[in-house]
């Protein structure tokens, strides 16, 4: 009888949950057409654990080092360069978790923590390298007409004589698209500042994920035919937005980063909620949901259950994001 009850309170929870989706559903698309603004205006703080711990002061430090830059266009370069990771190297002798090449951090490498010495590996002297070569090419195209900031990332790009030479952003596809990345990584790095745009996509992404539940999870699981249509929780939420044209990474810490991050009482249907261990450090992100409304998520949890209704206001509860298309394009394909 115990048990009994306990089902039908939870198939009622469930149900009033169900209810409470279709109604905030629907109010994506009236909020969305009376909200404005969004992340941006005035110094950008850093999100909650956007950045490792580790790095996370030095980031807030040196990204304020001149009007051109701010701690989350730091943070969104290195990211985009090295993922965060000291010790990355690309084919082109790229160094560090700020990328520098032999000869670039030759010229502007610095002992950014006093020690004596210029090591392009240790963060402490990399990451207040990486403010400082910034400042100084925004130095150079201060006088260029149009944006600092975006024609210092073009400067970082294709150098400074390109910038000047067109007079802004160059017309090489892959600098503009290299300033557009970053910009865009910016806002999901940034603390929000005032409530953050709905998406429109919402709506059928939590279709698509409401059609799964009761379907077993399986680790790895992407819901194809192979796997008999099962999930893990980044692969259910990958696919979710997938339907509605949106590609995501596959991992649930790199989903972090493909938009701004609403606050707990800010959360709309859609919006990507996230789980981990350590909540000051978004990299540690082990589990992702759908939210779906009144405090609940759709996911899949672990081995041996299945999609399902979760409550999200746990002890590991880590953020949110809300994704936009821009945001999903923007990340690196790997980190």
């Amino acid at each position: 009888m115990t048990v009994r009850k306990a089902w039908i309170a939870v198939s009622v929870a469930v149900g009033a949950a169900l209810s409470f989706v279709m109604l905030l559903v629907v109010g994506v698309y009236v909020v969305a057409g009376n909200l404005a603004g969004g992340v941006g205006g005035g110094t950008k703080a850093l999100a909650k654990g956007a950045v490792p711990a580790a790095y996370s002061p030095l980031v807030q430090k040196w990204g304020n080092l001149c009007p051109a830059i701010n701690p989350a266009l730091l943070a969104a370069q290195l990211y985009q360069e090295s993922g965060f990771n000291p010790d990355a190297k690309s084919p082109a002798a790229a160094q560090g978790i700020a990328q520098f090449i032999p000869g670039t951090w030759a010229t502007h490498g610095m002992d950014g923590d006093g020690d004596g010495d210029r090591d392009v590996w240790d963060p402490n002297d990399a990451i207040p390298s990486a403010a400082s070569y910034d400042c100084k090419l925004a130095s150079y195209v201060k006088d260029v007409p149009g944006n600092l900031t975006e024609n210092m990332l073009a400067s970082y790009n294709a150098g400074a004589y390109a910038v000047i030479k067109y007079g802004g952003v160059p017309p090489y596809k892959e600098t503009q698209n290299y300033v557009k990345t970053i910009t865009t990584l910016e806002q999901s790095f940034a603390a929000p500042v005032g409530r953050v745009d709905p998406s429109r996509q919402a709506a059928a992404a939590i279709t698509y994920a409401q059609k799964k539940l009761g379907t077993p999870y399986l680790w790895g699981g992407n819901g194809t035919a192979d796997q008999g249509g099962r999930f893990d929780c980044s692969g259910l939420t990958k696919a979710a937005y997938e339907s509605v044209g949106i590609t995501l990474p596959r991992v649930a810490n790199d989903q972090y980063n493909a938009g701004p991050h609403p606050s707990r009482d800010e959360l709309l249907p859609g919006d990507l909620v996230f789980f981990s261990d350590d909540l000051n450090n978004s990299r540690a992100i082990r589990h992702v949901g759908i939210y779906v409304g009144g405090g609940y998520m759709i996911d899949a949890p672990y081995t041996g259950a299945v999609i399902r209704f979760d409550p999200i206001d746990t002890p590991d509860y880590f953020g949110a994001t809300r994704v936009t298309e821009d945001g999903a394009k923007a990340l690196p394909t790997t980190v």
